[in-house]
């Protein structure tokens, strides 16, 4: 393995709160993600113990109100957080935004009376979220999902099989698009239905590529229970509010996978500063040079990219296009640089003895989560020329 130490990202931070709050996450992914990722990884293991402290961190509500248990902290230092994280490893970086992403619902639509009886639990109480819209037969066409909620007197009874969970199993609180009405759009409501309710279920993980220690499985609805209560926002009014929280989500993702970028890109620099061919290190020769320039300079351009965005959602600006575009643009570089950091590392690379093929497997993911990075073109399409002619 290399012994340069890779050198912290120098972050442009608007408050000393947010710089001190950097120096905590990269001491906890220092000494407690870090040393274990590999192994752990390898072995397919959630490292549920690590949610609980960074709940007790208060890292798991960064961008919510302090009233209620949040972080009272700007997009921009949340995702460079999840940057921080998802560099020690893609499962927590990734857990972290999907919990964000599940809390997001009831953080913005819920009302007063929910946010007060539920948030504080969620956002730092040591629970953690999932986020359930596909479907298996309603992916990328989430408006057309299947799972129904019927209204039985003050309750809703919810019948249905949800996709792709992350967390699917092991989650306190699943956030769920449901139809209770029309088919299309506005037919689908929300709700925050608890991890332990009669007749919800979860099948046997899926067996990835990558990222195996993040749990990802089908979760199965047969007839839950849920108070009317425990209904987020208006009827008909879920599609929108998955869509909001999508926005916010792909923001995440690009953060992770620049994150993810940024630690292939101190592997392959860390190894090509120490190995040694033809009597000098091979960072000296002018072909890897020129890759590490690429590798860092795309890794820069896309760092730009989501934070451009994420000031945009704090500003209370539109952010939608620019959420897209910094989906697309980091997710594709990171599983450019990833694949470069093999390539870098040569016949090493492609072993399970440096964990650059394991940030390549895992780069791949971040093309697909949060709607494929073709989904994300026809976004930003619609943006710039209007909706397709019918």
């Amino acid at each position: 393995m290399p012994d340069r130490a890779p050198q912290p990202v120098d972050r442009q931070l608007p408050t000393d709160e947010a710089r001190d709050l950097i120096s905590l996450v990269r001491d906890i992914a220092q000494r407690e993600i870090a040393p274990k990722a590999a192994e752990e990884e390898d072995a397919g293991r959630f490292p549920r113990e690590l949610f609980t402290l960074l709940s007790e961190s208060g890292l798991l509500g960064l961008p919510y109100d302090a009233e209620y248990g949040g972080g009272d902290q700007p997009y921009e230092v949340y995702l460079q957080v999840l940057e921080e994280l998802a560099a020690a490893r893609l499962t927590v970086g990734l857990g972290v935004s999907v919990h964000t992403l599940a809390s997001y619902a009831l953080a913005a639509f819920g009302a007063k009376e929910q946010q007060a009886e539920y948030l504080p639990a969620m956002l730092g109480g040591g629970l953690l979220g999932a986020y359930c819209l596909s479907e298996p037969s309603s992916g990328s066409d989430a408006a057309s999902l299947r799972t129904r909620a019927v209204r039985d007197g003050d309750d809703w009874v919810i019948t249905g099989t949800k996709a792709w969970i992350t967390h699917g199993g092991i989650a306190d609180f699943y956030t769920v698009m449901a139809r209770t009405g029309e088919e299309g759009p506005r037919g689908i409501s929300a709700f925050l239905v608890p991890g332990d309710a009669e007749g919800l279920g979860a099948a046997v993980p899926e067996k990835k590529m990558g990222m195996k220690g993040s749990p990802t499985a089908q979760v199965h609805l047969d007839g839950v229970r849920v108070p009317d209560a425990r209904r987020i926002g208006e009827e008909g009014q879920g599609f929108a509010i998955a869509l909001s929280a999508l926005d916010g989500g792909r923001l995440g993702i690009a953060a992770c996978a620049i994150g993810l970028a940024q630690a292939a890109l101190d592997e392959a620099l860390g190894y090509a500063t120490e190995r040694r061919q033809f009597g000098k290190p091979i960072a000296d020769f002018q072909g890897l040079r020129f890759m590490l320039a690429d590798m860092a300079t795309q890794i820069e351009a896309g760092r730009a990219l989501y934070l451009a965005a994420a000031r945009l959602r704090d500003a209370g600006r539109p952010f939608a296009k620019q959420a897209a575009m910094a989906k697309l643009h980091c997710t594709d570089t990171a599983m450019r640089v990833t694949t470069d950091a093999v390539q870098v590392l040569g016949g090493y690379g492609y072993t399970a003895d440096f964990p650059a093929e394991r940030l390549m497997r895992e780069a791949k993911v971040l093309q697909i989560v949060e709607g494929t990075n073709q989904i994300q073109r026809m976004v930003i399409a619609r943006h710039l020329a209007g909706p397709e002619t019918r």
